[in-house]
């Protein structure tokens, strides 16, 4: 078992820009992460398992809805809080960052921005301890990038509505106590709906055979003919723009996140460089490795800098869509660039579980594609400045 040895890098003092509780949040998550995370998840990724165990300490460190309100069991925390948990939490591994996104802003968030007082108080309490776990459909089998042509639907039944489809590509699915789901009504409006666990009819059979986000529980949700209760239905907003909405949450800290996993990798490759030996001296004086380096740690300082803006933004309620899907596609980008040359610093050892680093950059093959495409998130930008839209 390998020692957590990870230093942060902050080449532009970011940190003076942080206040004193967002570095106490911050060091809480990093620490866990160094006690929790990286002794196991090695070997969780090699058995393609969730590390179930690690629940408890996810809420403790207030990764389940740390900006939901206390009176919600919530932390009542900032925006940037909630990005700097994510960034350590990824820095220890994408799939167990994946687990708490969903949780925060894929099912807590829908439930508190457009669920009733009955619901946030029947689900978000439980979410926030980890009693609960939750996930979120929207991905459908012939429908992800256009979540709009969705065909999973309910009808009203009279005292019930009567849910048919299914989902894919979901995290958390094969253990979640409830789903947040998308479907559409008889007219073909989409609202969301809440589906707990042992209703007849719902199933949710787990997605093998994954290369990447090997610690993260996949599945899909499949739906015949379950019945669910009216009082499940989220009231306060429908339509393709409810979705959408938690999917800003989510990209937001993947933004974060992803600086993570860049972080680890670059750290990682900077203490090799110093290490090993090639022709009489440490590969870190080399001039390739160092220009490696050199741009490794710009491109993170560039990321942390969008991120902590971003952050800024969503505090005061100004961010908008366009700028969130910018910071997602840049950061998880430039991470997974820096996998890709950080591996090539380490030669064959970069192979091996003995480091971090090619566990980061299969996960980030699926963080570039997952809540918006690499090529989505472009295009949402070019529609942005230009005002044309290229999707239609």
């Amino acid at each position: 078992m390998s020692q957590d040895l990870f230093q942060a890098p902050d080449y532009y003092q970011l940190d003076d820009l942080l206040t004193d509780e967002h570095k106490l949040v911050r060091e809480a998550a990093r620490e866990w992460v160094k006690r929790e995370i990286s002794p196991i998840i090695e070997d969780y990724a090699q058995k393609a398992e969730f590390p179930t165990q690690i629940i408890k300490g996810l809420a403790e460190i207030g990764a389940f809805g740390p900006y939901i309100p206390e009176e919600y069991g919530g932390a009542g925390l900032d925006q940037i809080s909630y990005g700097l948990i994510m960034q350590e939490i990824e820095r220890g591994d994408s799939g167990v960052r994946s687990t708490a996104s969903v949780q925060s802003s894929l099912v807590m968030y829908p439930i508190w921005q457009y669920g009733n007082e009955a619901q946030c108080q029947k689900y978000l309490p439980k979410l926030a301890s980890g009693e609960f776990m939750g996930c979120f459909g929207l991905t459908e089998p012939d429908h992800g990038s256009n979540p709009s042509g969705m065909v999973t639907n309910f009808k009203d039944k009279g005292d019930h509505y009567l849910l048919n489809g299914a989902k894919m590509w979901i995290s958390n699915a094969p253990f979640a106590d409830i789903a947040v789901v998308w479907a559409k009504d008889e007219s073909g409006r989409i609202h969301g709906l809440v589906v707990e666990r042992g209703m007849e009819g719902f199933t949710t059979p787990t997605t093998h055979n994954k290369w990447s986000l090997r610690a993260s529980a996949t599945g899909e949700l499949i739906f015949d003919n379950v019945k669910v209760p009216k009082e499940n239905l989220l009231p306060k907003k429908s339509g393709l723009g409810a979705p959408l909405g938690c999917l800003d949450s989510a990209r937001f800290g993947i933004a974060w996140g992803a600086i993570g996993a860049a972080m680890d990798c670059y750290d990682t490759a900077l203490r090799y460089s110093k290490e090993r030996m090639q022709f009489g001296k440490p590969i870190g004086a080399f001039q390739l490795q160092q220009k490696k380096l050199a741009e490794m740690i710009t491109e993170i300082t560039k990321a942390q800098l969008l991120a902590w803006r971003l952050g800024v933004l969503r505090n005061e309620g100004k961010a908008t869509s366009a700028q969130i899907s910018m910071a997602k596609r840049n950061n998880v980008d430039m991470a997974l660039k820096i996998t890709r040359e950080a591996r090539q610093m380490l030669g064959g050892m970069g192979i091996t579980g003995e480091y971090s680093i090619m566990r980061h950059m299969m996960n980030l093959e699926s963080v570039i594609t997952y809540e918006g495409t690499h090529d989505i998130h472009l295009l949402i930008t070019g529609l942005d400045v230009t005002g044309l839209n290229a999707f239609k």
